[in-house]
């Protein structure tokens, strides 16, 4: 990287800087893997009203990214362990209500606030994790490599297929419970195969974004989306088209600031949900 990158203001020429060195472009293609990932999932889970789900399993993330890094495993593996783990409890502990799977207990707000201690006794005592708190809560571009990118690929292909399968019977539990199940529909088994979906995508998506952040890119482009509209294609659609965005303009303005890419996308994520709203409000009032 250059000792000194700055923004031109010229499109083609940032660019161009951006696509110069291979760690970056390797950055960006892991980008638009968890955008289109996090995108698609995130469009249920916010249907779905799980979001404490969501955040509960990227606080998850953090000690399954240190614990593994502290008995020596690789901390992505750490990220999808702690995950899957998490989602099996909550799945246990969790309670039914509002036409909707929910994990919103007590229990597991005490579960986050221990795992998110843990992350931290971890790593303080592991002192060779590159980049200390900072990388594993608020995200990186440097250090992703083309293996990384190809597992990704794989982790996200894999969740996308699992969410495809069942995306119809999802959808119908989801707006109406009740009938899906008299339908004869296995509700328990979708809630359960959704938290397990949920988690992939957060591991994955925590690689990029870090821990913490990565419910940002879970919710802003899905809820984003559903202001403007409820059709389900079309709105996941708008959905991964608004994760790309928001992950492609964090991407390249972290390669050009000093902060991290995670507080970059959170930003932009936030900002186009507030313009969203604002344009919908706008409409109505017309």
């Amino acid at each position: 990287m250059s000792a000194n990158p700055s923004l031109s203001f010229n499109l083609v020429s940032d660019v161009r800087q951006l696509l110069t060195f291979p760690f970056m472009v390797n950055a960006l293609e892991a980008g638009t893997v968890v955008a289109v990932l996090a995108s698609l999932v995130g469009w249920y889970m916010v249907l779905r009203r799980q979001a404490f789900a969501g955040h509960t399993l990227s606080v998850m993330a953090f000690p399954g990214a240190t614990g593994a890094a502290l008995i020596g495993l690789p901390a992505a593996l750490g990220y999808y362990l702690a995950c899957a783990a998490a989602a099996f409890g909550m799945r246990r502990t969790g309670r039914r209500g509002g036409g909707s799977y929910r994990a919103e207990t007590a229990t597991i707000g005490i579960v986050q606030a221990t795992g998110l201690a843990a992350g931290f006794l971890f790593l303080s005592l592991n002192h060779q994790v590159l980049g200390g708190p900072e990388t594993l809560l608020f995200g990186t571009f440097l250090g992703v490599s083309q293996s990384q990118v190809l597992a990704l690929v794989a982790v996200a292909a894999v969740a996308i297929l699992l969410l495809a399968v069942c995306a119809r019977p999802l959808l119908l539990s989801t707006i109406d419970r009740e009938v899906a199940e008299a339908g004869g529909l296995p509700v328990g088994a979708l809630d359960a195969a959704f938290l397990l979906i949920l988690a992939l995508a957060v591991a994955a998506t925590s690689q990029i974004t870090g821990a913490l952040l990565v419910f940002a890119l879970l919710v802003a482009p899905a809820a984003a989306a559903q202001l403007v509209t409820m059709r389900p294609l079309l709105g996941l659609a708008l959905s991964v088209t608004f994760g790309l965005l928001i992950v492609w303009l964090g991407l390249g303005i972290a390669y050009f600031s000093p902060y991290p890419v995670g507080f970059w996308t959170t930003t932009f994520g936030f900002v186009l949900y507030l313009l969203v709203a604002a344009g919908r409000r706008v409409a109505r009032v017309r």
